[in-house]
């Protein structure tokens, strides 16, 4: 587990959410948080998942997400800032911007869920 606060505090942050393409248009707030992805100032990123995310999207979107964690990776390696700059904009499909700030320490909610994610 690992926290976003403390000595390595990001510059900026964004929590994406799994939303159910059956649920995104009636009721968009029973997504789950599934991701958050943290950029310091030197311009890294790192990705905290959701430990069970596994339980949380369903079984339809599993081969989606498990395809999108290595590509996330690879392109946060070559384009950090152009991948960033997507997944603070993502408003289509089953992973959506829930939320992009600067201090985590200003969202309680995301900032204790944080402390329970994983890195990738």
């Amino acid at each position: 587990m690992l926290s976003l606060i403390g000595e390595n505090r990001p510059l900026r942050f964004c929590a994406l959410e799994y939303r159910p393409q059956d649920l995104s248009l009636a009721a968009p707030s029973l997504g789950s948080v599934v991701l958050i992805v943290a950029k310091a100032e030197n311009g890294s990123l790192r990705f905290l998942v959701h430990p069970e995310w596994r339980t949380v999207i369903r079984r339809e979107d599993l081969s989606y997400f498990e395809s999108l964690l290595p590509e996330f990776l690879e392109r946060a390696q070559s384009d950090p800032e152009a991948l960033f700059k997507q997944l603070s904009s993502l408003r289509v499909g089953p992973l959506v911007t829930q939320e992009i700030g600067e201090r985590i320490s200003d969202h309680p909610t995301l900032l204790e869920l944080s402390s329970r994610f994983v890195q990738i």
